[in-house]
């Protein structure tokens, strides 16, 4: 039976595969491994339970044995350990992943395999290395910025064209390629004889391991985990890992309190051929554009992919309780979007036949990472899940970062972008995540552009003038799952056309496939911004216009998604919490705002945000929207025991506009009976005021952007009648809608940093210029110690401003973040965010640099290091000359305003600077 009858025979196929299926087995690499029987017995206490006994659990065990917790901890497996055939999960070992903290992990991973291989245990890793493919320009340029990456991330890989590619792997065919990419140092492992290794390891290291013992539900006391319960008793213990992989969120649900894991199956095939004398070295080959992946075998292909429309699997909500029972019939029509782009890459695969088909479902987030970390709701309950069929790419990594935050409460890896805490309960709906999952497993291998926007799980979480803005022409992005407009294209009204068959621009009930950007709904079209291009995007326009009005009129932005918290206490124990939680001095007068970082231990932001003190004992925290839940869980777990300091999270109970501009105060004051001068309403202050007919507005006399105007927090019963004042009035000032790119373009020219994209948890306020935000004699705060070293010692990267001199905006390819940057024709580091400057009419971009010498170690870095070097950026594979600043800029305008202009947002050679600087 040949493949090349495909179209004929599918019906035939599925006959044939069933009777080559697999259920479940045990693999002999486990059967000289000692584990115990829990029906004899399980101890009363222990320091650490895992559930798990897959590649993760077992790398978080040996990892917590090398640092001497073998003894403390014991592994709980609900069945037997290995219980599925090796083909059927696939082995890719690959290092390259979307972000620098993802590959650092992934070499961990790889560094754990050598360790393993040079102790003689056995690991499955061969080094056949992996190619990937392109068949559109767009990719090659995706390949191209990887490759200029390769440098800072070390990792060893070269760009070759189709013919070079068909040396490297002669079974495909390149007719339709423009190049690809080749990484030596990939391979492939067998996730089996690794996990047996490790846990063979972990044993000799006192780790305890039962098989067949299920876990039933994990209680908390007091917030922390204290048992776990199991069907032959509880287990007292400190700290609990869930590391049940396609289990995690059941497991979770179970718990005491339930702990949510947003993470859903889907449908995912792997196709076996009979033996066609392959060569064992044939690298592992990604073929992107067409969604498939393959590799060697025993002498056959192994194969499978990440087709662009997923199938979410037991959608009944009944998941299996085995690992048996975890198997699903083949669904040869779904497959087969696979299958064809299979056919076209190996022609000679059609001229053989399937040995098996398995349809192994695995488990998949709602933004296509992993979800490692510490429940929000439970301390000491730790969770590496999501592994989304890489677990053994990630395992060696993740494990030692768990083992890590069990034994020491920190990490040596930056964590926040792959961190449980990056969700809301949202994501954990069942409905949610069932359509989120059809368009996640598709990312791994789409063109993945600039800004990208999920098309599921759309019109969660509006603002109350939502319906106003996406009249006004918004185009609008996602964050934490709330709408908030990218940019404002107005478009008049809906066609007639439109009117009459809506589902152009909508999702047809059933059909997962056609996933629009445009969705009508009975007025204007709600869109969803797309970038699509490496090049001027087509938003440039609209953006520019928004940037002009704020910079000379008045814009208006939709702030709501922020993340608002209150404090508050009786006493003064709420500032004193404050005072150690953050590392500016918050103790400041009745109506202030401080601008200040929560640290760690290590000096690195957990959090950046804005504090209004609204009353002696009561403040409200601003923070960025990603920080919804990460924010809260820091402040929640550094609050006095007694209760007397309370945190609300209030982020769903204002609208927040943002209005900015030369002109807001002339607007504003129209509006309100308040006295907004200056002397009466400072910057960084803030009033309670009436705005129209409606009172109790909280504003703030900033923007966040360094742009004059204010940012109204409008209880949202009030919301929509401020709004229609402020449009109204505006009118006659020229006012004009905004969008979060426009805000983006300000904030980066003013040299103004943003947690998540520029600041993360080992990101200091000393290396990033804002060492006048830290009082250190203010007396004790988290990362002080870690910090005056630091300052004593000199910082070892710097964050500086670079304007590309020779860089053509129409015809270039532009920068998007993660560039790397040269000085004096040697690298030194890579940009964080970048943007076209339309003040400087340059490109912009933010980012950290070093000093290394020969041997790669970092040095002290200076201001006089920074400045006596000559710059270059890499976009792409082409070096563009960059000027150097490490100021916020003093941008021309046609309104000069003192007191804000004395404001400055990145760096001042004073180190005990007051936020306001005395205008002369």
């Amino acid at each position: 039976m040949l493949f090349s009858a495909l179209s004929k025979q599918r019906c035939q196929f599925s006959s044939t595969i069933r009777l080559f299926s697999l259920t479940s087995w045990t693999r002999s690499d486990f059967a000289e491994l000692r584990t115990l029987s829990a029906e004899k017995g399980l101890p009363s206490s222990v320091d650490v339970v895992i559930c798990g006994g897959g590649l993760v659990g077992a790398s978080v065990a040996y990892h917590l044995a090398q640092m001497g917790w073998g003894p403390r901890t014991i592994l709980l497996e609900q069945a037997s350990l290995g219980g599925a055939p090796t083909w059927n999960t696939i082995g890719l070992v690959g290092v390259f992943k979307p972000t620098l903290a993802q590959v650092r992990l992934c070499q961990t991973s790889m560094e754990m395999i050598r360790d393993l291989e040079a102790l003689g245990l056995p690991t499955g890793w061969k080094q056949c290395g992996s190619l990937c493919l392109a068949r559109t320009s767009d990719r090659m340029t995706v390949f191209r910025r990887m490759k200029s990456l390769s440098i800072s991330w070390n990792i060893d890989c070269e760009l070759v064209t189709p013919i070079e590619a068909q040396r490297k792997c002669p079974l495909i065919a390149i007719d339709d390629l423009k190049g690809g990419l080749w990484i030596p140092g990939d391979g492939v492992g067998d996730p089996y004889t690794l996990c047996s290794s490790l846990l063979k390891l972990a044993v000799s290291k006192g780790l305890r391991v039962y098989e067949n013992c299920s876990v039933s539900s994990v209680i908390a006391k007091n917030g922390r985990v204290d048992k776990v319960v199991t069907p032959y008793g509880g287990i007292n213990c400190s700290a609990f890992v869930n590391t049940a992989g396609f289990w995690a969120r059941e497991l979770g649900a179970r718990s005491l309190p339930p702990v949510k894991i947003p993470i859903h199956p889907v449908e995912h095939y792997h196709l076996l051929t009979v033996p066609m004398n392959i060569d064992p070295m044939m690298p592992v080959v990604r073929d992107l554009d067409g969604y498939i992946y393959f590799r060697e075998y025993e002498g056959c292909i192994v194969a499978g992919g990440f087709e662009p429309v997923a199938k979410p699997a037991y959608e009944n909500g009944k998941i299996p309780s085995t690992q048996a029972e975890r198997s699903l019939p083949e669904d040869w029509d779904h497959f087969s979007v696979l299958l064809e782009q299979l056919l076209i890459r190996i022609p000679s695969v059609g001229e053989t036949r399937p040995q098996k088909l398995s349809n192994l479902p695995e488990a998949f987030s709602p933004d296509c990472k992993w979800v490692v970390g510490e429940a929000p709701e439970v301390e000491r309950y730790y969770i590496a899940s999501g592994m989304k069929t890489v677990g053994i790419s990630a395992a060696g990594g993740v494990g030692k970062a768990i083992a890590e935050l069990i034994t020491k409460n920190k990490t040596s890896y930056d964590m926040y972008e792959i961190d449980i805490s990056r969700f809301l309960g949202l994501h954990n709906n069942t409905k949610f995540l069932r359509e989120r999952v059809c368009e996640v497993p598709g990312l791994h291998y789409s063109l993945i552009y600039p800004f990208h926007e999920f098309q599921t799980g759309r019109k969660l979480r509006m603002s109350p003038i939502f319906t106003s803005l996406k009249d006004a022409g918004a185009v609008f992005g996602q964050v934490m799952g709330y709408e908030r407009p990218s940019w404002f294209e107005h478009t008049g009204a809906i066609s007639s056309s439109e009117q009459d068959n809506p589902s152009k621009n909508s999702l047809k009930k059933g059909e997962r496939g056609n996933l629009k950007q445009d969705v009508y709904d009975g007025g204007t079209p709600y869109r969803i911004a797309s970038t699509n291009t490496f090049s001027k995007p087509p938003w440039f326009n609209y953006v520019a216009a928004e940037y002009a009005a704020c910079r000379e009129t008045i814009g208006l932005s939709d702030y709501s998604s922020f993340t608002k918290l209150e404090l508050w206490s009786k006493g003064d124990e709420v500032v004193k919490t404050l005072q150690y939680l953050c590392s500016n001095d918050v103790d400041v007068v009745d109506g202030s705002i401080i601008h200040t970082g929560m640290q760690n231990e290590m000096g690195g932001y957990e959090n950046d945000c804005s504090l209004v003190r609204l009353a002696h004992n009561h403040y409200m925290m601003v923070a960025p929207t990603i920080q919804q839940t990460r924010s809260k869980v820091w402040i929640q777990r550094h609050l006095p025991k007694d209760g007397s300091v309370c945190l609300s999270d209030v982020t769903s109970m204002y609208t927040a506009i943002c209005i900015m501009g030369p002109l807001t105060r002339s607007l504003l004051s129209e509006l309100t009976e308040q006295d907004l001068r200056p002397k009466s309403f400072p910057f960084f202050t803030y009033k309670e005021i009436d705005v129209g007919l409606a009172n109790g507005i909280r504003a703030l006399n900033l923007t966040h952007t360094g742009e004059l105007g204010y940012v109204l927090y409008i209880p949202n019963e009030f919301a929509l009648h401020v709004y229609q004042k402020l449009i109204e009035t505006g009118e006659k000032y020229g006012l004009k809608h905004c969008g979060y790119y426009a805000m983006r373009a300000l904030r980066v020219e003013k040299f103004y940093a943003f947690w998540g994209q520029d600041l993360d948890t080992t990101t200091t306020p000393l290396e990033c210029g804002r060492t006048w935000r830290v009082k250190f004699d203010k007396g004790e705060f988290i990362g002080r110690s870690a910090l005056l070293k630091q300052q004593e010692e000199g910082v070892n990267r710097m964050y500086v401003q670079l304007l590309l001199e020779d860089h053509d905006e129409e015809t270039d390819i532009w920068p998007w973040g993660g560039e790397p940057i040269y000085r004096n024709g040697k690298y030194v580091g890579a940009t964080t965010t970048t943007g076209y400057g339309f003040t400087f009419k340059q490109q912009v971009c933010l980012g950290f640099i070093m000093n290394l010498d020969e041997k790669g170690n970092k040095q002290k870095v200076t201001s006089d290091y920074v400045l006596s070097g000559d710059y270059e950026v890499d976009v792409g594979g082409r070096l563009y000359s960059a000027k150097v600043n490490l100021h916020s800029p003093n941008l021309p305008t046609k309104y000069p305003d003192q007191e804000r202009q004395a404001y400055s947002a990145t760096r001042n050679k004073m180190i005990y600077e007051p936020i306001l600087r005395a205008v002369p």
